[in-house]
């Protein structure tokens, strides 16, 4: 079992930046591909970013490229998300996932889930 733990979420103004944590404890993350997802009130949950095991290979939703920017220190066993130019749609619960694959993008193959951390965006 791994137990996740975002950090860092909270209240910006719009074309601002946060950058968001995850980490897990007592397990390391090395051996799993990780993602961020997010979900805001009365939609579903959807894919926000994903990397690899060895953070070679990232993918990201349209939504976000170029705006955000995930990445992890396998050494500080740590998943971040770096979020610039935030929009008021960005505004969501989001959530740490790890895979047992080496990257993905299905919220389905993701086996462990943080609690989330909110993420409010005010225009």
């Amino acid at each position: 079992q791994v137990q996740l733990v975002e950090f860092g979420g909270g209240l910006v103004q719009a074309g601002g930046s946060l950058r968001l944590s995850c980490s897990a404890s007592e397990r390391t993350l090395n051996p799993y591909g990780m993602g961020w997802f997010r979900q805001a009130p009365g939609k579903e949950r959807e894919f926000v970013a994903a990397i690899s095991r060895g953070g070679g290979i990232t993918n990201y939703a349209d939504a976000v490229k170029g705006r955000f920017i995930i990445s992890r220190d396998n050494a500080k066993n740590t998943l971040f998300l770096q979020m610039n130019s935030l929009k008021p749609e960005d505004a969501a619960v989001y959530y740490c996932a790890a895979t047992r694959q080496v990257v993905a993008t299905v919220l389905d193959l993701y086996d462990y889930w943080g609690q989330g951390t909110q993420v409010t965006v005010s225009s």
